[in-house]
């Protein structure tokens, strides 16, 4: 069916007037946008959200999407937007998924989500559309922001509904429908890069046997190949949210990149991990989060004085959940949004600064200070002083230690 003609008839699949794409354009992403007005009979609104991935990824998109045949291109920055109020959030949580991931991806999805809905109601869209593969989380999380924000929405997934198998598929197609081609080079892996990370799949990380080749990494250097002398970087915290970096005041977009160019070049931040998939498979992943890695130890290292033994343990375990609704795209979800409000009252005390020693690849922890620190000196040192008396510490091992005191005198028949 020709594409003019599925536009005013309705496609090979049913009738949307218009239709908001999640817009990269790249291969996969170009070729969709005829797909949908042939398959359709649509006008397509690419969108495309800047959440850090770079400004050669930004380059020529509006040529681009209009040569594609799309109506027009809506670009929105949403950098200060995406650290201020979806990655210091995680941050402030402690959220890490299985024991390793930093949630790049996870936290990227449903700010870029609820940015296509606002555009949907803007040039009045009746349908979105994305270019996730049917393997992979990501479409459950533009999905289920999409269900949360406007369950009226239509959601088209190509992935799941087109014949097209591999890049041989897409470039024939885009030839047919006269979409230009990409002549960017085809990398080896599939990346996805924003502001707090940079992650890598495929090729030979398929085989978690194989040791990641050196020039792969891009955010940051060889920790092998890292200055051989440490640098010192201190990190300015107000309740669990960082502030600034070595006492300068910076905007959340501005200290996150500060320091991600800080940790790169020391090697900070690199994760080679197997993680099990929303979907039920586990996957290999390479991870770069430099900057992040750096405020996740400093808030960390501040917490320890700010929060006592119980407020920590009930921190960390609901962290885990956190994380794991995060990593399952239900950022809006009221659990989500409850844990949050949590999170925000537990750490109001959480302020002060951290300083961190950044060398090859390591960082540790040289100097934490807080207004608001419960740590005494004059309580905890090895002198003698007058809160603490050491005799009072017999009659509590007595009281503590009772149960297991009782057991074992019936176990003797005492």
């Amino acid at each position: 069916m020709d594409v003019s003609t599925a536009i005013k008839g309705g496609g090979l699949r049913g009738k949307l007037n218009k239709v908001v794409l999640a817009y990269s354009g790249g291969l996969d992403t170009s070729v969709v946008v005829p797909w949908l007005r042939e398959n359709y009979g649509c006008e397509v609104v690419c969108f495309t959200a800047d959440v850090g991935q770079g400004i050669k990824e930004l380059d020529g998109l509006e040529e681009k999407a209009k040569a594609s045949g799309a109506c027009q291109l809506v670009v929105k920055d949403l950098k200060e937007e995406f650290v201020r109020d979806y990655i210091f959030p995680c941050l402030r949580a402690g959220a890490i998924y299985e024991r390793k991931y930093l949630l790049g991806t996870s936290m990227a999805r449903p700010i870029i989500a609820k940015a296509m809905v606002d555009v949907a109601r803007e040039v009045g869209a009746d349908a979105v559309s994305h270019g996730c593969t049917g393997k992979g989380n990501d479409q459950v999380r533009f999905e289920l922001t999409f269900f949360a924000l406007n369950p009226e929405l239509n959601v088209v997934a190509p992935w799941r509904e087109w014949d097209i198998t591999g890049r041989e598929d897409a470039i024939e197609y885009a030839k047919k429908h006269n979409v230009p081609v990409p002549v960017t080079k085809k990398s080896i892996y599939s990346r996805d890069r924003n502001l707090w990370h940079l992650s890598h799949e495929g090729d030979i990380l398929e085989d978690p046997a194989n040791e990641p080749k050196k020039d792969m990494y891009m955010m940051s250097v060889d920790p092998e190949d890292a200055p051989d002398q440490p640098e010192y970087v201190e990190i300015g915290i107000v309740s669990g949210i960082p502030v600034s970096v070595n006492g300068k005041n910076l905007s959340p977009a501005s200290l996150l990149s500060e320091l991600n160019e800080i940790g790169g070049r020391h090697g900070i931040g690199r994760i080679d991990m197997v993680e099990n998939r929303l979907v039920g498979m586990k996957s290999r992943g390479v991870y770069e989060t430099p900057g992040g890695t750096i405020l996740f130890n400093a808030v960390r290292e501040l917490e320890s004085l700010t929060l006592d033994r119980e407020t920590i343990q009930v921190k960390d375990s609901l962290a885990l959940k956190y994380a794991e609704l995060v990593y399952a795209g239900r950022w809006f979800d009221p659990l989500r949004e409850s844990m949050d409000a949590f999170m925000e009252k537990i750490t109001e005390t959480t302020t002060g600064s951290v300083t961190l020693k950044l060398y090859k690849g390591s960082v540790s922890v040289t100097s934490r200070t807080s207004p608001h620190s419960l740590y005494r000196e004059d309580i905890s040192s090895f002198e003698s002083g007058d809160i603490y008396n050491q005799a009072d510490a017999a009659g509590f091992i007595r009281l503590y230690g009772l149960p297991m005191r009782v057991r074992a005198m019936h176990e003797k028949g005492i």
